[in-house]
């Protein structure tokens, strides 16, 4: 197996509306972390990192480390923005990467006031082109709650196979209960 670490990587794809970069600017942080203010009270039902507001310094100490990780290719966040407006959507990341067989999973969060325009959906769509067609991975996975109907309408209208649903296997992003994860994949 090749050393992942000498694998180019964009630090930026394109879509029709969107522009995908990798978190690499200094000042990252208070955009994105507006967007998690702004979005908070839907993130917070979902999301383990967004149970208490984070301080825009944490926010850019977050996305700094992202970027270490995207140089490692142990991870490959990026923020999504409207290639018109340059309004910051949200991210999605090629996370979990296992490079032995190659495969990873994708991840991501919009910002509540894009939500329903099919965005994230855009996004998702050149996530997984990219990874299955340019990184080669053999799998693509996408793990959500069972109840997040919005997040599980993504994979679902690109044609990603629901290979199960696993009961009790996580606990609910405050920790108070424990839910159902729908398990994913696309595989080349």
């Amino acid at each position: 197996m090749r050393d992942p670490i000498l694998i180019e990587i964009p630090s930026q794809l394109e879509t029709e509306r969107l522009l995908l970069r990798a978190p690499n600017r200094t000042g990252d942080g208070s955009i994105v972390n507006q967007a998690i203010r702004d979005s908070f009270n839907e993130l917070k039902a979902w999301l383990p990192f967004a149970q208490k507001l984070p301080a825009v310094e944490e926010t850019e100490i977050n996305l700094r480390k992202a970027h270490i990780n995207f140089l490692k290719r142990e991870s490959f966040r990026f923020l999504i923005f409207d290639k018109t407006t340059n309004d910051f959507i949200g991210t999605a990341s090629l996370q979990r990467i296992d490079w032995s067989i190659p495969k990873c999973e994708i991840g991501y969060w919009i910002n509540t006031k894009f939500s329903d325009s099919g965005y994230m959906t855009e996004a998702v769509k050149a996530l997984t082109n990219f990874g299955l067609h340019q990184m080669e991975f053999k799998r693509i996975e996408i793990r959500c709650e069972s109840t997040n109907l919005k997040s599980r309408a993504i994979p679902e209208k690109l044609g990603y196979e629901l290979e199960g649903i696993l009961r009790n296997d996580d606990l609910s992003a405050d920790g108070s209960r424990l839910t159902d994860t729908c398990f994913y994949s696309i595989i080349s």
